[in-house]
């Protein structure tokens, strides 16, 4: 049986999940002779790891409970007192994950992932991949900070994987990894890789006002606690820059341009959620409206993607053929249109749920049995 030790950090919605993932896949891996273990799990708060990072692990009843307790909103320095660990404070922690990695990645090798969405990782992970660890990433916030971090960290790549950074399950990486391998040029990429945005979208198509889909989609849970997040478009635009960086392209956040759709004077510094939904977001449905009318009187539609072709890198609304895979798009899913030298006519079109916790940590998991080969 190969034993990985797996150092998580981040237990929001995707590393709790993750972690219910591991407990629940145990006979699953254990028939392909693998067996994960937890040695330790950080949130930003706290860090707690076991008490023999060497050959012990957080056992599925202590990662449970963890996990109970995380979704409550209590503190990990709450588990003090259940089963055998040590618990560290913030101030401790990033000192206690380097010696964790020094030690057991050079005995066994460490898997380290991170699944929070803070950019306080980025220094943390450089150093990490360093001492010989694997890097598994949710977060998308290493992939997207400066050139020479990124670069720092394929310095290393086969120690890498981040597929779960753009589509969530998705095999977006992957398959963009495969194509660029057996030397087949990319020359195009074009994709809705917002499930809100998609949704927003789409309903817009159907004829209604943005202000009405925007508060729909709140109200299910589809937007982020404050609709703006997803309607700045900055998401989606890491998510662009993390591909036009995997093509090779050198750029940093502010080469990409970005469509808002809201304006400045409507953004948090502003404007309180209540007052954009209230009153903004009622200010953007006419402009919204008149762009669709005019894309259906060309037999098109709009759709909020992300373009990628030579050195033009943008994220905003286009005009798309409404017989296209983008075009044809209804719903929350995620759709990545790939043209190549093998896809020169017809695009390679990848097409599925690219968000929520359950298929991003479903991603995440995958991603590290494919590195299983790198441990001893």
């Amino acid at each position: 049986m190969k034993k990985i030790a797996l150092l998580l950090m981040g237990c929001g919605g995707v590393g709790r999940q993750l972690l219910h993932h591991i407990v629940s896949c145990r006979s699953l891996h254990a028939k392909k002779g693998v067996h994960l273990r937890v040695v330790g799990v950080c949130d930003s708060k706290s860090l707690v790891v076991t008490s023999d990072v060497l050959t012990g692990e957080l056992d599925d009843a202590f990662l449970s409970e963890l996990c109970r307790l995380k979704s409550n909103g209590s503190s990990l320095s709450s588990l003090s007192d259940f089963g055998e660990c040590r618990v560290y404070a913030n101030s401790e922690s990033n000192n206690t994950i380097l010696e964790i990695a020094a030690l057991v990645g050079k005995s066994t090798g460490l898997a380290f992932v991170d699944c929070s969405a803070s950019s306080e990782t980025i220094g943390l992970i450089t150093q990490v991949v360093d001492l010989g660890c694997c890097i598994v990433l949710a977060n998308k916030k290493p992939l997207t900070s400066r050139t020479e971090d990124y670069e720092k960290l394929f310095s290393y790549p086969r120690y890498i994987r981040h597929e779960s950074t753009v589509g969530a399950g998705l095999p977006v990486i992957a398959s963009l990894n495969r194509m660029l391998s057996s030397g087949d040029t990319i020359h195009r990429i074009t994709g809705s890789l917002s499930g809100t945005l998609g949704y927003v979208m789409s309903e817009i198509e159907r004829g209604k006002r943005l202000s009405d889909v925007v508060k729909a989609a709140k109200s299910l849970g589809f937007t982020e606690p404050d609709p703006r997040d997803d309607l700045s478009g900055m998401d989606v635009g890491r998510k662009a820059l993390i591909l036009a960086r995997l093509l090779g392209r050198h750029i940093d956040m502010d080469s990409i341009k970005i469509e808002s759709l809201y304006p400045k004077e409507m953004g948090p510094d502003f404007m309180s959620v209540e007052e954009f939904l209230d009153n903004g977001i009622l200010l953007l449905d006419n402009d919204v409206q008149e762009r669709v009318k005019k894309a259906s009187m060309n037999g098109n539609v709009l759709r909020y993607v992300c373009v990628i072709e030579g050195t033009r890198c943008e994220v905003g609304i286009q005009e798309l053929p409404n017989n296209s895979a983008l075009g044809r798009l209804r719903g929350s899913d995620n759709v990545l249109e790939i043209y190549s030298r093998c896809y020169s006519e017809q695009p390679l079109v990848i097409q599925g749920a690219g968000a929520g916790n359950d298929t991003t940590a479903a991603g995440v998991l995958a991603d590290i049995l494919d590195i299983q080969d790198l441990f001893s």
